[in-house]
């Protein structure tokens, strides 16, 4: 069966660059997508942003003579969907719309597989006749359909309010209880829903959060938090203890702080990792979950938001054969990310890689990735000597902390390794006044530091509700966009729609600013020259602030003001 449908994939991909709709270089990166991730060729061309939706399906339509469907305005009778078993509808992807007489009316994203049409007509009883709808709105009907539709009330439902019901603060709790009443089906349906509802709502973090009189749910989606649900009070406990046994912590220690990982697997070779955090508040433990998915990750460096000038600078610095490369960024800011790009890029079989991390968020094949454990002593300060005897020609620490760390990360810069890191600073030239603060001589500071890079995450507009919107030139000059350019600029923001929760954003755009480490940089360090200073001359010599790389995103319409003044600061 797969073969016919990666023979179908060949054939549609071949058509496409036949009629110059992609270029053969967008084909190779989608079969290689497609290889990864399952799906078919249309589904990963679609979602690489190759070719529009709509414009596939007109394609398909043209090609195979058949009519296009546009499954979002199409509303499916229930009792036409049981007449197609969900794991045929799935393996095929087609989903059933109509019915008239003895003909069955199914949307294929492929109109050429023909052992589909044998398939369901054998099944169905019914003659089979086809319409064409791309892959993505195939694969949206199917869930919205098929899917076990639970509602976050129905799971509430089924919670029998006698039965559940909890002491608060240091009262004595019955362990074997809490066990129990947190596998209970009715718990254990209400935490899946939460997890389930996170990844299909692309969130990034869930905090689960008790207080006096309330008990809430809030996800973390492109870097805002959103309130979700707000779960009865009692049940805090019971969806608490169903977390720590899912992370296999200890359900009895309700007074420190803890640390686990849930893995969830989501069918077709897909896993969620969750590095769970459970901290004890005044009411009751809150909870913080991270998704960490691996299929997101995205290590192409000229997709995370680099312009050319700075991308160019920042790849020449990670190939010099030794010195520092600095991150820098608050906690969120995609900083992990960058320097996980970095490495897969220098990831060459002829170079030992090593890094230190807390924790280890993405597993890179050909890196030797070591997991600190403080409570054990391995710090960053303890792997780096270890390195150091490992024979390392390139070596990553997830953070300077301390003078400790940030000495032996220089000594192994100035002794032939090329060593890459991250510091919480506000911006890159306040990154060197952190080290010196943190105990470094200004000459070492100078002579293994390569260049600093300091980021933030802005949300991005969401492309199917964008709109244009009337410019205000005096707020962009306020803003820092020069005034001859406030008249021309053209702004842009999100109205709502279904794509992106009606928020108007969706995804997320690195900001960065690059500062290299050059002679004359170097020469005002060893002056003892402030930060701001550092930015000055820095700026002189052609450095794009974040602020200024944010206003070049306004300019492509890619985000809006709002965005650039929360993520950014005021040259």
């Amino acid at each position: 069966m797969a073969a016919s449908g990666n023979k179908g994939s060949s054939r549609l991909g071949e058509l496409l660059v036949r009629e110059s709709m992609i270029s053969v270089d967008q084909l190779r990166k989608a079969q290689d997508e497609q290889r990864k991730s399952g799906h078919r060729l249309g589904y990963s061309l679609t979602k690489l942003g190759y070719i529009k939706e709509s414009d596939l399906t007109q394609f398909l339509s043209k090609q195979y003579g058949v009519p296009p469907i546009n499954l979002q305005d199409f509303e499916i009778d229930p009792d036409v969907i049981k007449l197609v078993p969900e794991e045929v509808a799935r393996k095929h992807t087609v989903i059933p719309i109509n019915r008239a007489g003895a003909a069955l009316i199914v949307a294929m994203s492929d109109p050429s597989n023909i052992l589909a049409i044998d398939d369901l007509k054998f099944l169905t009883g019914y003659n089979i006749e086809v319409v064409v709808a791309s892959e993505v709105a195939i694969e949206e009907a199917l869930e919205n359909h098929y899917a076990t539709k639970v509602s976050y009330e129905e799971v509430l439902d089924d919670f029998d309010e006698s039965e559940i019901e909890f002491g608060d603060g240091e009262e004595d709790v019955n362990i074997v209880d809490l066990e129990k009443e947190s596998g209970e089906a009715p718990v254990v349906r209400l935490v899946n829903y939460i997890l389930l509802a996170a990844i299909k709502k692309g969130a990034s973090d869930i905090h689960i959060e008790p207080y006096e009189k309330m008990f809430r749910v809030r996800f973390r989606i492109d870097g805002v938090l959103y309130e979700e649900h707000a779960p009865p009070l009692k049940l805090k406990n019971a969806i608490v203890s169903r977390l720590k046994i899912m992370s296999n912590l200890d359900i009895a220690e309700r007074r420190l702080p803890q640390d686990g990982r849930i893995k969830l697997k989501l069918g077709k070779g897909k896993e969620m990792d969750f590095r769970v955090s459970v901290l004890p508040t005044l009411y009751g433990e809150k909870t913080v979950l991270r998704l960490l998915d691996k299929s997101n990750l995205q290590l192409d460096m000229t997709k995370l938001g680099f312009e050319q000038g700075p991308l160019e600078d920042f790849q020449k610095a990670i190939h010099q054969p030794y010195g520092m490369v600095l991150v820098t960024g608050p906690t969120g800011s995609g900083k992990t990310t960058t320097l996980y790009s970095a490495l897969a890029e220098l990831n060459k079989v002829q170079d030992n890689i090593s890094t230190a991390e807390d924790p280890v968020e993405f597993n890179l094949p050909g890196i030797n990735q070591v997991q600190m454990h403080e409570e054990i002593g391995l710090n960053f300060a303890a792997a780096l000597r270890s390195f150091l005897r490992q024979d390392p020609d390139i070596i990553m620490v997830g953070e300077i902390r301390d003078y400790e760390t940030a000495e032996i990360a220089v000594k192994a810069a100035l002794t032939g390794h090329m060593v890459l890191s991250t510091l919480h600073t506000n911006d890159a030239p306040s990154t060197i006044n952190r080290m010196l603060n943190m105990g470094v001589e200004p000459f070492l500071v100078t002579a293994s530091v390569n260049l600093i890079l300091a980021q933030r995450l802005a949300r991005k507009i969401c492309m199917d509700c964008r709109t244009q919107i009337d410019p205000n030139p005096q707020a962009l000059v306020d803003l820092g966009v020069p005034a001859e350019d406030a008249k021309s600029i053209r702004l842009y923001k999100g109205v709502g729609c279904r794509t992106c929760n009606n928020t108007g954003y969706k995804g997320r755009i690195a900001l960065y600013e690059v500062m290299v480490m050059g002679d004359v940089l170097k020469d005002l360090v060893l002056q003892g020259a402030s930060a701001a200073e550092l930015k000055a001359e820095a700026m002189r010599l052609g450095m794009k602030t974040l602020r200024m790389a944010g206003i070049n995103k306004l300019a492509e319409g890619t985000t809006t003001m709002e965005e650039i003044l929360r993520v950014t600061a005021a040259d």
